[in-house]
């Protein structure tokens, strides 16, 4: 019923975009007419532009990553997948010089975006900034909407599987990047791989703003899962999809029911953020209008969620803290992270996070008692939420040289597996 409620809203609102269409035409054609330089041509043309935003869906960006610049010299950037799942690309972003790939003495590293309802996209500046130094692998997670049926369910095991088949493919020399909510299962598959001694064991993780242990500090995230029952998210937050897709008939929690979560938790700033964007369209500040767009480009394209991942992670991470609690099990066998001892843990938040709160992702320290204390660390910075953790100026100039240098220090000292 959700989704054909929703598919509804969007056909009725289709006049009213086709107008907003129609009219930045007809203004593109005559943009030089004296009219659209007057104020009433401005507050046309910056309405229209409100409404075509407001109207519109938002389909999954691109990379956009097309080149990066390494120690004064300019190299290109190409997008390889490198195994395709049902659920997931691994993606790498190689560097080219004159049509030669460049082979540098990287470290490689395995960017784990979120599966919470944006796109893999929404980690494109975590990825940039990577590869400067770094040899970048991501998640790229797909849309379930357009997972073909027949490929079946994706649980948190599944999860778990793909992350230990990556690591494995990838090497033992790798390092992991956890955002936000893959920290949990990234813990998980490295807990696993230390219990079995795998020699694949990654060198270093960095957790970043995730959920390890949501008893801490609680924000308004935990305090309105909490306060409901997982039956009423099962009710008011899963919808199955509509035949004409190719996942037709799969349980999913819609990325529109995510982006409404979202953006409710600050509902203010979003309306805010709207009129100062009709303002500077009015005004003719279009180096701040482009601003926006960029953001909520990527911000307002969502996808759907399998069911049973979506609702098997709220039970593990806020009703049951099973990972904290030491009563996570990946497919019947007990996830141990005080096992951990020849991967380096590194634990990111942020002063402003609240959505994982501070002290929440650095309780996976505590998880690895028998992990020396050399090889365990914790940074929080200040001034930033949850989004500024991994994108903008802070993650540029503060965060990430302390991750690329806490993976410089431990890329070579790992203890002997025995």
């Amino acid at each position: 019923m959700l989704y054909k409620i929703y598919e509804m809203k969007n056909a009725a609102m289709w006049p009213a975009r086709f107008w907003a269409e129609t009219t930045d035409s007809f203004i593109k054609a005559f943009e030089d007419h004296s009219f659209f330089n007057m104020p009433y041509g401005k507050l046309l043309t910056a309405s229209n532009a409100v409404v075509e935003r407001t109207t519109r869906l938002f389909d999954k960006p691109s990379w956009n990553i097309d080149y990066i610049t390494r120690q004064g010299k300019t190299y290109d950037v190409c997008n390889q997948v490198i195994t395709r799942r049902p659920f997931c690309t691994l993606r790498r972003f190689a560097k080219y010089s004159g049509g030669r790939e460049q082979q540098f003495d990287d470290p490689p590293v395995l960017v784990v975006a979120p599966l919470s309802g944006h796109y893999a996209t929404l980690v494109r500046d975590t990825v940039d900034k990577m590869l400067e130094d770094h040899d970048v692998y991501v998640t790229d997670w797909h849309d379930a909407r357009h997972v073909e049926f027949s490929e079946g369910d994706f649980s948190l095991d599944d999860y778990i599987d793909y992350l230990l088949d990556f690591t494995r493919l990838l090497g033992r020399e790798l390092h992991i990047i956890a955002i936000c909510q893959p920290s949990v299962p990234v813990m998980a598959a490295t807990s696993l791989l230390a219990t079995y001694k795998e020699e694949c064991q990654p060198n270093t993780i960095t957790l970043m703003g995730g959920p390890i242990d949501t008893q801490i500090n609680p924000g308004l995230v935990n305090k309105f899962v909490k306060s409901r029952s997982i039956k009423w998210f099962e009710k008011h937050f899963i919808s199955t999809v509509p035949r004409y897709y190719p996942g037709g008939g799969r349980r999913v929690c819609p990325g529109f029911i995510m982006l409404n979560g979202f953006m409710s938790m600050n509902i203010e700033r979003h309306h805010e953020a709207t009129l100062q964007h009709f303002n500077h369209l009015v005004e003719g500040d279009q180096d701040n209008a482009e601003k926006h767009r960029k953001f909520y480009d990527e911000y307002r394209a969502v996808m759907d969620l399998p069911a049973t991942y979506f609702l098997e992670s709220l039970v593990s991470a806020f009703y049951e803290h099973q990972l904290p609690n030491g009563k996570l099990k990946w497919r019947g066998y007990k996830v141990k992270p005080e096992d951990i001892i020849n991967t380096a843990v590194l634990t990111v938040e942020g002063e402003k996070d609240d959505i994982s709160c501070p002290g929440q992702t650095k309780a996976a320290l505590d998880l690895c008692p028998k992990l020396p204390k050399s090889m365990k660390k914790s940074y929080v910075q200040k001034g930033v939420g949850h989004y500024g953790i991994f994108n903008g100026r802070r993650w540029r100039e503060c965060i990430q040289p302390v991750i690329a240098k806490f993976i410089q220090k431990h890329r070579n000292n790992r203890l002997k597996i025995k």
